[in-house]
């Protein structure tokens, strides 16, 4: 690559970083700043990644900054990273930190980043996949990095952006309430990609996932099945929290083989974009051979993308909480028995919480179902408490020996 237009790169890019205005001021975590390993921060296209790195910019004031993304950086190689640090010296003298924006770009960048943790330097780096935290970084870099997955806004974040101030105890007036109620359905219809909570678009939307379908996945990994990968996102987006087969998968789509199937499941996680669930069970093996469920990113996709014919609430609310729970570092399963629960909370090598999931349990049926499902998983794990999201109810009751404790969905995401 030609240095001249390297160096005027870094010059304009480090002018309009330091120039930057970020939407929401996300929270910084003390562990990203304190720890002495090389921070990775990842997660889903336009999730705030560079604005978080900005927002830690600005509690160390001097460091060297370049987002490889930018199209004057296509014939960028590894052979130049050693004339990036040149330019970097000349124009900035010594620094210590480093931060890099979508550096998984260029193909050899974990050996750079290991020379220069092994020299001293301090280096946070950002990525659009999971791929970045994986095989890429376990060869060079095992044991010298800590990774931060970055989702779009929680619920609490999304009424901290329209300032509404969350009170420690959740103690609200009808009046608060009824705002945090209308919050929410914004925040469900439009989720929480900081740049759609402004402009309310759901074309911007549609156009997001076309950039993480065509640019993070079918050029990246040279999809040629391109019909069919479209015709899969798609399916599933549409049929969030069902249940799935590989084997039905490929038949019903008429997709190549069940490892097709499987190959481009994976892709589609490795972009956060959608997240499979297994049943859990203490046999491995039968975790894999059973159905999954899939959930999307952000329920603002599915709203303007799915091929939905009427309000699908129940998967909507179930969708959320699956995604608050990822964004709390939980470890999901389902449980599928004589009857069904949502969710199961492994810690360690324990079932620690069982959380189901409905909307409206108004209807008898419903209501006993859900129940049920919830208290077999209970039992079936010796908990002796378990934890029903519903709109708007809230009570506790026991049942089979079991203490169900129904929260309305505002209240458990805050």
């Amino acid at each position: 690559m030609d240095t001249n237009l390297l160096k005027l790169t870094v010059i304009d890019q480090n002018q309009n970083f330091r120039l930057t205005q970020v939407i929401l001021e996300r929270t910084v975590p003390d562990e990203l700043l304190k720890t002495k390993k090389i921070v990775a921060i990842t997660g889903i296209r336009r999730s705030g990644k560079s604005t978080l790195l900005w927002l830690i910019s600005r509690k160390i004031n001097t460091f060297y900054y370049l987002n490889f993304e930018d199209e004057r950086l296509l014939n960028f190689s590894a052979e130049n990273f050693n004339d990036l640090l040149e330019i970097y010296f000349e124009l900035f003298g010594e620094q210590k930190i480093m931060l890099f924006d979508e550096i998984q770009n260029i193909p050899g960048w974990e050996k750079f980043v290991r020379r220069l943790f092994d020299e001293g330097y301090k280096i946070f780096i950002t990525g659009s996949n999971s791929k970045l935290l994986s095989s890429e970084m376990a060869t060079a870099l095992t044991g010298r990095h800590i990774k931060y997955e970055l989702y779009p806004l929680s619920f609490k974040e999304y009424l901290l952006f329209n300032h509404f101030t969350c009170r420690d105890n959740y103690h609200y007036a009808t009046k608060e309430k009824s705002k945090i109620k209308k919050y929410l359905t914004e925040y469900i219809e439009y989720g929480g990609f900081p740049e759609i909570i402004k402009s309310k678009s759901k074309t911007e939307l549609s156009q997001l996932y076309q950039d993480i379908i065509i640019k993070d996945l079918i050029v990246r990994f040279g999809i040629k099945e391109t019909h069919s990968f479209r015709e899969l996102a798609m399916y599933l987006v549409s049929n969030i929290t069902s249940y799935i087969s590989y084997n039905n998968l490929a038949k019903t789509l008429h997709i190549s083989s069940v490892t097709t199937v499987k190959n481009f499941i994976s892709y589609f996680e490795e972009a956060y974009i959608m997240f499979s669930v297994s049943l859990f069970d203490y046999s491995y093996k039968k975790q894999i051979i059973n159905n999954k469920k899939i959930y999307v990113i952000d329920t603002g996709i599915y709203n303007a993308i799915s091929l939905k014919f009427s309000a699908n609430t129940g998967a909507i609310f179930e969708n959320i909480v699956f995604i608050e729970l990822k964004r709390r570092n939980k470890e999901v399963y389902y449980y599928y028995g004589i009857a069904e629960c949502d969710f199961l909370i492994r810690e360690e090598t324990k079932i620690r919480q069982a959380i189901q999931v409905c909307s409206d349990i108004s209807k008898v049926k419903t209501y006993e179902r859900e129940i049920k499902g919830l208290c077999e998983a209970c039992n079936q794990f010796n908990l002796k408490e378990g934890t029903l999201i519903t709109y708007d109810l809230e009570k506790s009751i026991k049942h089979e020996g079991v203490r169900i404790n129904m929260l309305p969905l505002w209240k458990w995401l805050l």
